[in-house]
């Protein structure tokens, strides 16, 4: 039987929405989108670029406790409210996944809290062990 198992991040959301930060089922990770709300403290900054500075590092984290790290990332997908928004983050995100070269979408949306500019999701295939 594939193992499966959630990871939570402790964001107030997936609670109230009954969601994972991330779902391992077997060698896959999947990473639900992750917004730049800082879940320590329920912020999350009016910046674009920093906002997607904390998506990943929300993500690196869930990634972590999956037994991964972003070279393991296969897929990416970009959510943004405004398209001029995604540019000023190419250097952030480039720093992460640059050498990776995983697929990767970028879609305009709404999303949903007015605060938020990025959501990122990604998919991860761990190693074999």
């Amino acid at each position: 039987m594939t193992e499966r198992r959630v990871i939570l991040s402790g964001s107030t959301f997936e609670e109230q929405i009954g969601y994972a930060r991330a779902v391992v089922d077997g060698d896959r990770v999947h990473v639900s989108g992750t917004t730049g709300f800082d879940y320590a403290t329920m912020t999350i900054s009016d910046d674009v670029v920093e906002q997607a500075e904390q998506c990943l590092r929300n993500i690196e984290a869930a990634l972590a406790e999956a037994g991964c790290t972003f070279a393991d990332v296969v897929r990416v997908r970009y959510l943004l409210p405004d398209r001029a928004d995604f540019e000023p983050c190419w250097p952030v995100l480039r720093r992460r996944f640059g050498e990776v070269r995983p697929a990767a979408t970028m879609q305009v949306c709404g999303l949903a809290d007015p605060r938020m500019k990025i959501e990122i999701e990604v998919d991860a295939r761990r190693a074999k062990e």
